[in-house]
């Protein structure tokens, strides 16, 4: 209430009506529960951009790119975000099992090229051992830290982050952020969701997925099955690009549509463009795509969820700033954090009291 009568020049004069206006704002803001901003970071996809951006090694000769790099964005993400919890999601032992059971090219080939510089590792081997040991000690770093990492085997990182979307927001104005660079995410975004992109160094709401592909963040789940995503080995419709499909589909612009939706007007429009032959000739292939790329139905079996629920609703986290001290001098990790002690303290010692 303080902060409110500050801001006026001369409460005293206030005719009653308005008076009695402000103190039911006042009473409303008093009685209303503290918002939610939860910080989501998809673990794997801003370890290895950092271990490809970052070729460095510490005095010892070690790779530190990934390990530094990613424990160097916390700081930047935490302080823009300002968020209440912070979750690190890491995608389990086995986790593309069930989506290559539906496509079993999925991701497949992922690891068979080198993404770091060739000065760097005599072999794709040492590359890859490389990579293992900075996420192994980057987990550790973690349990440090006032923040909640999730892995659950057989499970990607999509499908945990999906339901936490879901399940996390409880009022209008909770806000989840999702960090990646994974363009999946953007199906997710609603008025309680916001997807930043660390390539594009921009928050995407609902109205830059309108700006940026003339349809509702709703369809891009829909645009995203008709096109495939070359990154996860997913064909899409032969003949349809990005900048074609709003002539075929306009419809995408306008309202929300399901797969159903699609071959509808497919039916409709079929001796029109052989585009519309081609999506009905492949109804299973593209049921198939849909089911992958969907995450509305995140692929988590009952005792998922409940563990999922009972990682949210937990208030126990640890914080042990000395022991993460500790680790940077050991991996002798440098300048890559100016003053760490600082850092740790004012990036993570305001979580412990949320």
């Amino acid at each position: 209430m303080k902060v409110l009568l500050h801001s006026l020049k001369n409460p005293i004069n206030m005719k009653k009506p308005e008076l009695l206006q402000l103190l039911s704002e006042v009473s409303e803001q008093q009685e209303s529960p503290s918002h939610k901003r939860v910080l989501l970071i998809d673990g794997l996809n801003l370890f290895f951009r950092n271990f490809a951006m970052l070729n460095m090694v510490n005095p010892s000769g070690a790779h530190i790119g990934g390990l530094g790099g990613f424990l160097r964005s916390l700081g930047p993400l935490i302080r823009d975000i300002q968020p209440t919890e912070v979750y690190i999601i890491f995608d389990g032992m086995g986790s593309a099992n069930n989506r290559k059971n539906l496509i079993p090219e999925y991701k497949s080939g992922r690891n068979t090229q080198r993404i770091t510089n060739w000065d760097t590792f005599d072999d794709l081997e040492e590359e890859h051992d490389a990579k293992i040991t900075q996420i192994v000690r980057l987990v550790q770093y973690l349990k440090t830290l006032p923040v909640k990492t999730l892995s659950i085997d057989k499970v990607e990182a999509d499908d945990i982050i999906a339901y936490l979307c879901n399940k996390i927001p409880t009022h209008p104005n909770d806000k989840v952020f999702i960090v990646s660079s994974d363009k999946d995410f953007l199906q997710l975004i609603n008025q309680n969701v916001i997807v930043y992109r660390p390539i594009e160094k921009e928050f995407y709401t609902e109205q830059t997925v309108l700006e940026r592909y003339n349809i509702p963040s709703k369809n891009f789940i829909i645009y995203k099955t008709l096109l495939g995503d070359s990154s996860d080995k997913i064909r899409g419709v032969k003949g349809l690009g990005p900048k074609g499909i709003l002539k075929k589909f306009p419809e995408l612009a306008k309202e929300i549509l399901s797969l159903s939706d699609v071959f509808n007007i497919c039916e409709f429009k079929l001796k029109t463009h052989v585009v519309y032959a081609r999506i009905l000739q492949n109804l299973e292939e593209l049921e198939k795509n849909y089911k992958v790329m969907d995450l509305s139905n995140p692929m988590l079996d009952e005792h998922d969820k409940k563990y999922l629920n009972e990682i949210i609703q937990t208030s126990e986290l640890n914080y042990h700033p000395e022991q993460f001290i500790l680790m940077y001098k050991e991996d002798q990790l440098g300048g890559l954090i100016r003053n760490p002690e600082i850092w740790v303290k004012d990036m993570f010692e305001k979580l412990c009291n949320k």
